[in-house]
């Protein structure tokens, strides 16, 4: 049973519709990429995914005991959050927040899933580190390991290498895509198409409607694919 299914879904800000004819799923281990010109509606179906927003028309369902409050997010960084005065490992930490419910601490499960994501993510060596005087590649391998905290079966990422360098962008892939094959499932806003078919499994590009849904090898041979591979369009995030 897939993980998410868009069944004719469309979704709606003050009654404008925004991004509309989503059919598409999302099973166990895939790597989406969702991709399209500014304006076309990713984020907003991003914050649909994620219970912020609800279908105008159709659905979102999730299965496989999959809740949107159990998806792990990475959302696009503000400079409010690059200047977070805590610890490396007080941020990873704080990822399993929501499971901690009422209990006033973390519990010694809490604090050995966030040393594990710290050493698979290859941070735990800048554990006592602030926060605030990382890099930026360093920040982004932390916001990840506090999403790999809050779940560990999906992550929803939004435009997770925006403002890095070429090098720090590359490793930073690679890392996701190891994730991926690790089979974590995987659902990323991406302004970089060719960094998208050649990481991801599956590509979904938005037109205020769903252009096209399908693998990444199938999406090179379209017209649309073709066009944003060339460059011929602006494939900003929104």
């Amino acid at each position: 049973m897939p993980l998410i299914t868009c069944s004719n879904a469309s979704f709606a800000y003050d009654g404008r519709t925004v991004v509309a004819g989503l059919d598409f799923t999302v099973n166990k281990g895939d790597y989406l990429c969702i991709v399209g010109e500014n304006g076309s509606g990713k984020t907003t179906l991003m914050n649909g995914i994620l219970g912020l927003i609800s279908p105008k028309s159709g659905s979102i369902t999730f299965g496989d005991g999959l809740k949107s409050t159990s998806i792990g997010y990475l959302p696009q960084q503000t400079p409010a959050q690059k200047d977070f005065p805590a610890s490396v490992h007080e941020v990873v930490l704080s990822g399993r927040l929501s499971r901690r419910g009422l209990r006033p601490f973390y519990s010694a499960e809490d604090k050995r899933v966030a040393l594990a994501n710290m050493e698979r993510l290859g941070i735990s060596s800048i554990a006592r580190k602030s926060f605030r005087e990382l890099s930026g590649g360093q920040q982004q391998r932390v916001l990840l390991g506090r999403a790999l905290c809050a779940a560990s079966e999906a992550l929803l990422l939004d435009e997770p290498v925006a403002g890095l360098d070429p090098l720090v962008t590359s490793e930073l892939y690679r890392t996701i895509k190891e994730l991926s094959l690790d089979g974590i499932t995987i659902v990323m806003i991406s302004h970089d198409i060719h960094a998208a078919v050649e990481y991801a499994s599956t590509i979904l590009h938005l037109q205020n409607h769903q252009l096209f849904f399908g693998s990444a090898l199938d999406y090179r041979g379209t017209d649309a694919g073709r066009l944003f591979l060339r460059g011929g369009a602006s494939d900003a995030a929104v």
